[in-house]
């Protein structure tokens, strides 16, 4: 059974940090590149950051001076680290595994995600 959990969200004032977690099981970790997508209200789900399972890193221009992604390929958990946060950075935040290698009925997963709230 997969499953992919996100955390680590919540309020943050504007200049401050968070670190968001998505813990995965049930498919092969290391072969999925593993993304952040931002849902806000009112507009379409963008990509925030993504990386592949061998390292490879894209982090959306917009937040690439406040934003880096990580993985943990031994605990199947990727992570989010945001600092220096805007009431622009709000929305709920999900994490997305994807391989083109497998069959399509196994190539993408999403979690619930977490809401990430920057207000004072």
């Amino acid at each position: 059974q997969v499953e992919v959990v996100e955390s680590g969200g919540g309020l943050a004032h504007p200049g401050g940090s968070l670190r968001l977690s998505c813990t995965t099981s049930g498919f092969v970790f290391t072969i999925y590149t593993m993304a952040w997508y931002r849902q806000s209200p009112g507009k379409e789900r963008e990509l925030v950051a993504s990386m592949t399972g061998g390292g490879n890193k894209n982090i959306t221009e917009s937040v690439k001076n406040r934003v880096s992604i990580s993985r943990d390929n031994s605990e199947n958990t990727v992570f989010l680290e945001m600092t220096n946060l805007k009431p622009e950075d709000t929305g709920v935040y999900l994490c997305n595994a994807k391989s083109t290698l497998m069959p399509m009925s196994m190539r993408e997963y999403w979690g619930q995600g977490t809401q990430v709230t920057v207000s004072s």
